[in-house]
């Protein structure tokens, strides 16, 4: 790879939210001297040469805040975006378990917000898409809620192409069925999440997992396994 190749690729970050057992979510605000300072954002950082995306995420959070993580964090997303100084990839997590006095090592103002409080805050553009799938639960249960809608692929081919406009523009989260790693890498690009409807074989889902930047709920396994492999949660929707 030449130097120019590695200029033109994105900086890849991992931030997490951090959250409570009222269900708030940790952000910090930007200290003076920074690129964009007085914004907030999802604590976290750059990944360094070596490391693996779990490890950059323990040493952040440790670094920036002073905690520990325990076990295995929940991977939720992966978002692209672009700012005038360059394109940042960012590896976002979910964070319930850690030891340690949270603090501000980096001279940051910090603050617990509920999931409604996050959307009037001023968050850095780069993290403000991830906002819709924080609501996302760690197992899916129903088909619907006020907030996301199941869709299947076969059926969806046959419903009229401006009922599908609609649907994708009234502000739900989007979620797909898919019966395989064909259909769900075909979907990919249309829906906020996938949901698998089979098992797969471990290394098959821990494959799609590193391919889709979504919410991938997989079927038949743990939630800690299935982090593990890279999704965001187990699909408990009865068949």
């Amino acid at each position: 790879m030449t130097s120019q190749d590695k200029a033109s690729e994105p900086l890849h970050v991992v931030a997490a939210a951090v959250t409570d057992a009222e269900g708030r979510v940790l952000i910090a605000q930007r200290p003076p001297g920074k690129r964009q300072a007085g914004s907030w954002e999802f604590p976290g950082g750059k990944v360094e040469a070596g490391e693996t995306r779990v490890e950059a995420l323990a040493r952040e959070l440790h670094e920036e805040l002073g905690i520990t993580v325990i076990g295995q964090p929940r991977p939720l997303i992966r978002v692209r975006h672009a700012y005038p100084f360059g394109e940042v990839l960012i590896d976002m997590w979910v964070v319930t378990r850690y030891e340690g006095e949270l603090r501000g090592l980096d001279g940051q103002a910090l603050r617990w917000c509920t999931p409604d409080e996050l959307a009037t805050v001023d968050l850095l553009p780069a993290d403000r898409p991830i906002l819709r799938v924080l609501r996302l639960p760690e197992r899916l249960t129903q088909i619907s809620t006020s907030f996301y809608r199941m869709e299947n692929e076969r059926r969806q081919k046959t419903q009229h192409g401006a009922a599908n406009a609609a649907y994708r523009d009234d502000g739900m989260l989007r979620g797909m069925f898919c019966e395989n790693t064909a259909e769900a890498l075909l979907v990919a690009s249309r829906v906020d999440f996938i949901v698998l409807l089979e098992d797969l074989p471990r290394a098959k889902l821990a494959e799609l997992c590193a391919t889709v930047p979504l919410p991938v709920f997989a079927r038949g396994i743990g939630l800690e396994v299935a982090w593990q492999l890279g999704a965001s949660g187990a699909n408990q929707i009865p068949i």
